[in-house]
């Protein structure tokens, strides 16, 4: 009996803190509104608090920092919320202009097609929502199966047949998609520069040469890590070391 009482009032807290959520996310975007980004920023970051986030919230913080003149802490949320929720077009789009803003002006290496392809549509798509696609076509298959076996027409039965057969099919590709997603996001850190101007080094110490330098929001991605140091690689293929300190890692 006590468990139960226990679920129940769990139960009730979640409702009740979903609430208030919901009650604060409102009362931020109307102080946005009114051009009061201090007063919604902290209120976006109280919701970040209670571990409510979401691609939205991240979006919004990016839009108050932005219009506190934050480059690199606009860029960095707008990328958390694409980190969370590739399909966010909103903060895809301000993203792009947050970055017009920054110093460093780096062009990506060529793709070639199957490299366009990928990030055009498969990486577009978070591997959560590919996991959702794998329910859907397991449910889809099992009905299918389900259908084919009971089936007494012999058109019918093929039919089912050829159905079911695609949609094993197309659950393995996606099952195969959901894993190098999955794979791929937790292999791949990145980290948006918060320091004005940085120097990146060839080695990961003090008195190492300086090979080039990058300034506040500029994008890298972290391939190791030394004591106080991060090796990072640009998209045009540069590498070098940074202070870790002068970076923030995007979740």
């Amino acid at each position: 009996m006590m468990k139960y009482i226990i679920l129940i009032a769990l139960g009730i807290s979640s409702m009740a803190i979903g609430q208030d959520v919901n009650a604060l996310f409102e009362k931020a975007n109307q102080e946005y509104k009114n051009g009061k980004y201090e007063d919604a920023l902290s209120l976006y970051e109280e919701i970040e608090a209670t571990g409510k986030i979401s691609s939205a919230l991240y979006h919004n913080i990016g839009n108050c920092l932005y219009k506190m003149n934050n480059v690199p802490g606009s860029i960095y949320n707008f990328e958390t919320a694409l980190a969370i929720d590739p399909a966010n077009d909103d903060a895809r789009n301000n993203l792009e202009i947050a970055k017009k803003l920054t110093l460093d002006r780096i062009e990506e290496l060529p793709k070639n097609i199957f490299q366009k392809f990928h990030s055009k549509y498969i990486a577009s798509i978070s591997y959560n929502s590919w996991a959702y696609i794998c329910i859907v076509l397991s449910i889809l298959a099992g009905i299918l199966f389900i259908l084919y076996y009971f089936a007494v027409n012999p058109a019918l039965k093929r039919l089912y047949f050829v159905l079911f057969s695609i949609s094993v099919l197309s659950l393995s590709g996606t099952l195969y998609i959901t894993s190098s997603q999955f794979t791929s996001h937790k292999n791949s850190v990145y980290a948006i520069v918060f320091e004005k101007e940085t120097s990146i080094k060839n080695e990961p110490t003090r008195n190492s040469e300086e090979i080039f330098l990058l300034h506040e929001g500029t994008k890298v991605k972290i391939i190791d890590t030394l004591d106080e140091w991060s090796k990072i690689k640009l998209v045009d293929g540069k590498i070098g070391w940074l202070k870790t300190s002068e970076v923030k890692v995007i979740i």
